[in-house]
């Protein structure tokens, strides 16, 4: 399957058995490449504060006009959940008792603004700019713009770093993303605050994705999935820390600020950030790549042979001999490449539909957002951890396994009756367990799935697909329309078909990594590609 002549002495997974595949070097890369990841997780998960909204009344609504406002009559006359209209959005036409609307007596639109506890928050996007009642979707299309910044940065970026090289991607994404998170603080009104977050989404994509790669392609194959579950484990640190941040800063503004001025910090990653070695050699650049190889075996105390470096670039020529530039195209242009990227790609789509699914939906447990924050974070941990141990035995059998645990918990939940609104709870918690396992392996499965030549470029439109499960996963609710067990039945089948096309999935679990097509595809690409011309 792999390279059949001389694999073990000449291949790049070869030379990282020799220097170290996880020596001082490679650990000194990952605090580099782990430490953005607790302020990615902020940008994320911060609209849960900074987009909330908060118990409010139409100021037309008070008993007498002069009545002070007072949170507690804001919450007990919001407090109505038996289907009668509450005070937020109309104002009884007769005015002389607001407690009687929804006894008959008509009710208008509200006019006079609103009145917004501050019990919780001090202030946020929907308090300040008013996006409640009639405006109220417009706090939804900040969300799905935000998504669809993912999605935008998962395409350009994907295909830049193929182009351009790891390294001065994050560099350039990392510097955007404090400059427009830090501008977000300062918005002057919605709709350059979402303009703001959008970029912010962008970049995003651009540091997730290749900070990751960057990590898999120093790593040796033993100590490869490190490169996703480290950095995942940073992110759930993040996801925690932030319930923290945000309940010291009550104001969205500087919230905002907070997350985003920190990343002017990251400026000494130009001295201290390295080049991938593997992007180098596939792109011709043997000199700059022996230099950086050179370098982390002697930090590793495993210097090089001289006959090695001979030999690999003699093999790097031998590879290249027939160079052409690589597309989006040949991720689906030879059959055994498109029946792993089709299944690769619907893998990330529903890992994340499910994932937003189940964060929303477990969300509503009435409980402080603050503390259903940290636990939404905590059991991301456990989840985590055990991928480690499942892992290094098999890519395939672990991802097929959290994928089934996901889906059937999510399917089970559909015939708990809401009385036992525990164990209800419970089972979404063990879905979003399998879910956020399943998603932890994705990472490592696909990196190791597509070759170096495309690998950016398949792991780009992973992630796209990604991001468009994030961006459907709100309308999952439109669907308790036509049932209330409709959005657990989708996030339970979701899950279960992935787990089926996991099944065809070639195990990659201590195997080399695929440099060229041909690695993946065999000697009998050139036949096979010809007759599909």
């Amino acid at each position: 399957m792999h390279l059949q002549e001389k694999p073990e002495q000449i291949n790049f997974d070869g030379i990282l058995c020799l220097i170290g595949g996880f020596g001082k070097f490679q650990k000194v890369l990952f605090v580099w490449i782990c430490l953005p990841q607790i302020f990615l997780a902020f940008h994320m998960l911060v609209s849960v504060f900074t987009g909330a909204v908060p118990p409010h009344l139409c100021c037309s609504s008070w008993p007498s006009a002069g009545a002070p406002a007072s949170s507690d009559f804001n919450l007990s006359r919001l407090a109505a959940t038996d289907g009668r209209p509450d005070l937020s959005c109309t104002v009884p036409l007769n005015h002389s008792d607001a407690v009687a609307l929804g006894d008959g007596h008509p009710a208008g639109s509200c006019q006079g603004g609103w009145q917004y506890s501050t019990e919780t928050f001090q202030s946020t996007t929907v308090t300040e700019w008013d996006l409640v009642c009639d405006s109220a979707s417009l706090n939804n299309m900040a969300s799905s713009m935000y998504m669809f910044g993912l999605l935008v940065g998962a395409v350009v970026y994907g295909s830049l770093a193929d182009k351009y090289g790891r390294r001065i991607i994050i560099l350039i994404n990392l510097a955007v993303q404090a400059v427009f998170g830090v501008g977000a603080a300062f918005a002057p009104n919605f709709y350059v605050y979402i303009a703001l977050r959008f970029v912010v989404g962008t970049t995003i994509s651009g540091v997730i994705m290749n900070a990751f790669v960057l990590g898999t392609e120093w790593t040796g194959s033993k100590q490869r999935m490190l490169a996703g579950i480290i950095t995942d484990y940073f992110f759930g640190f993040g996801y925690i820390l932030l319930a923290g941040v945000a309940y010291l800063i009550r104001d969205w503004r500087k919230l905002q600020l907070a997350i985003s001025a920190p990343g002017f910090l990251f400026i000494f990653y130009i001295w201290v950030l390295p080049k991938s070695a593997r992007w180098l050699m596939a792109n011709d650049r043997k000199e700059e790549a022996w230099e950086l190889i050179r370098k982390a075996a002697q930090m590793n105390g495993r210097p090089l042979s001289k006959d090695l470096a001979t030999r690999q670039v003699h093999n790097v020529e031998e590879k290249a001999g027939v160079k052409k530039k690589h597309s989006f195209l040949d991720l689906v242009r030879t059959p055994k490449m498109r029946k792993h990227s089709l299944i690769v790609f619907y893998l990330w789509f529903a890992n994340m539909l499910v994932y937003y699914g189940l964060s929303l939906n477990i969300s509503d447990f009435g409980m402080n957002i603050y503390l259903t924050q940290m636990i939404f974070g905590l059991v991301e941990m456990p989840a985590r951890t055990i991928t480690l141990f499942t892992l290094n035995r098999s890519r395939k059998l672990s991802q097929l396994a959290f994928l089934a645990v996901g889906g059937t918990a999510c399917l089970l939940t559909i015939f708990i009756p809401s009385e036992l609104s525990v164990v209800k709870t419970v089972l979404a918690m063990i879905g979003k367990f399998g879910i956020t396992a399943s998603l932890s392996i994705i990472y490592v499965y696909s990196a190791e799935v597509f070759p170096t030549v495309i690998r950016q470029n398949g792991i780009g439109i992973g992630s796209m697909c990604a991001r468009t499960g994030g961006v459907l996963a709100p309308m999952l609710y439109l669907l308790k329309g036509i049932s209330p067990q409709a959005p657990m039945v989708l996030c339970g089948l979701c899950p279960l078909l992935g787990s089926a096309l996991t099944l065809l999935l070639p195990e990659t679990a201590n195997m080399p990594l695929p440099d060229t097509i041909e690695d993946v595809e065999g000697s009998n690409l050139s036949e096979e590609g010809d007759s599909r011309l």
